[in-house]
């Protein structure tokens, strides 16, 4: 099938070219960190976590929300997202694709994760979420390439990957929880000290990352002969309003516990967030675009009238997703670190390397994704004909 990949338009090369364009820029200021180190980053002793973690945590929200139509497809026996389950798993491979990535570039130097595989720690939630995020890859890429073999042959997929569909469900839900462990099982960071992180994490994930397919899907349907179908796109739609919602909602207790308790660690985040702290509000602008993306995403996907609006829906889709991505990919991390244990600020903002490196991986993932939906649509489109 991996032929299908190698046909297409001049559209079709020239996105590829750019990705690879970017990949490459991408790859040229990760040879420059490797030369001179993480201090080509704006990471310090203080904030040792940036933007290349806050991104891998957003990123793994993504690829848990296959999930969500692989649940309802498999074990509901939801018909109308049997044309897009493929799609959500394959945007799940390229998701953990970044999210490796993204852990390989934090690392400094690649070969630190050998340590991992040498030296395991089981009581480590790192060496866990190792384990999950590369099973969860594994169990992606046979799933969707496996059963979308087997649709091309007009055939039912072979029994053996009926359990690894039922298995890749509670791990989808895994990865994202053992994710959230990672910053809630840190008392010295009271920011991330909170017992409904994971449920913030899942979310989020189930808002963020079915609205990312349905763009796709719009995507595809104006691109290629491939359509997805109304009645998939409007489940989909549901599930981002439902879960935008729940979201909101579990910001909204964080903000009240942290504020009505008056500890001030719980405060001291949210007030650098959103007013800035002894001077300083780096993040000040984007948590406050966040806050009006999220609003309008909830005006526009709440009312039945405004969400079966393919324009408005498209516009509360982008807005969920970057309103998301700068709560989670901007806001998240960085503020657990400030203000510091001792109350200190230590600002941070990522350089130019640090731009162009997550610019690459992001291409990178956005390649992989390409290519795979390339062969999904070739598949189908052959079918059709």
């Amino acid at each position: 099938m991996l032929e299908k990949a190698l046909k297409g338009s001049q559209k079709y090369w020239s996105l590829l070219a750019a990705l690879a364009v970017l990949a490459g820029i991408g790859f040229a200021c990760f040879l420059l960190q490797l030369n001179q180190g993480l201090k080509i980053t704006g990471m310090s002793r203080d904030v040792s976590w940036g933007f290349y973690i806050a991104q891998f945590t957003f990123l793994v929200g993504v690829a848990a929300s296959a999930v969500m139509v692989v649940l309802p497809y498999y074990l509901h026996h939801v018909k109308d997202f049997g044309r897009i389950t493929i799609m959500g798993e394959f945007l799940a491979v390229s998701a953990v694709t970044m999210c490796l990535l993204f852990i390989v570039v934090d690392l400094g130097q690649p070969m630190r994760l050998l340590n991992v595989l040498l030296h395991p720690t089981p009581n480590s939630i790192l060496f866990w979420d190792m384990i999950v995020l590369n099973g969860y890859l594994f169990l992606n890429i046979v799933i969707g390439w496996t059963v979308l073999g087997a649709e091309r042959k007009e055939m039912p997929p072979p029994k053996w990957v009926k359990p690894l569909i039922y298995l890749s469900i509670p791990w989808a839900v895994s990865i994202h929880t053992v994710t959230a462990f990672l910053y809630a099982g840190l008392p010295g960071r009271h920011f991330w000290l909170s017992a409904i992180m994971a449920a913030r994490f899942l979310a989020s994930a189930f808002a963020s990352g079915p609205a990312l397919l349905i763009l796709l899907c719009y995507l595809l349907r104006k691109r290629t002969n491939f359509d997805p179908g109304d009645s998939a796109i409007n489940k989909l739609s549901q599930i981002v309003t439902y879960a935008a919602i729940t979201s909101v909602f579990f910001l909204i207790l964080e903000v009240f516990t942290a504020f009505y308790s008056r500890i001030p660690g719980h405060m001291h985040g949210f007030i650098y967030q959103f007013t800035g702290y002894e001077g300083h509000g780096e993040l000040v602008p984007f948590m406050w675009l966040s806050v009006i993306l999220s609003a309008t995403a909830l005006v526009l996907l709440v009312p039945p009238k405004f969400r079966h609006n393919e324009k408005l829906l498209k516009l509360a889709c982008v807005a969920v997703f970057f309103g998301l991505w700068l709560e989670k990919g901007v806001g998240l991390v960085v503020t657990g670190f400030i203000p510091n244990v001792f109350d200190k600020v230590t600002p941070y903002v990522p350089t130019l390397p640090e731009l162009g490196i997550t610019i690459g991986v992001w291409a990178t993932g956005f390649l992989v994704l390409t290519i795979l939906y390339k062969v999904a649509v070739g598949v189908k489109e052959e079918i059709g004909a």
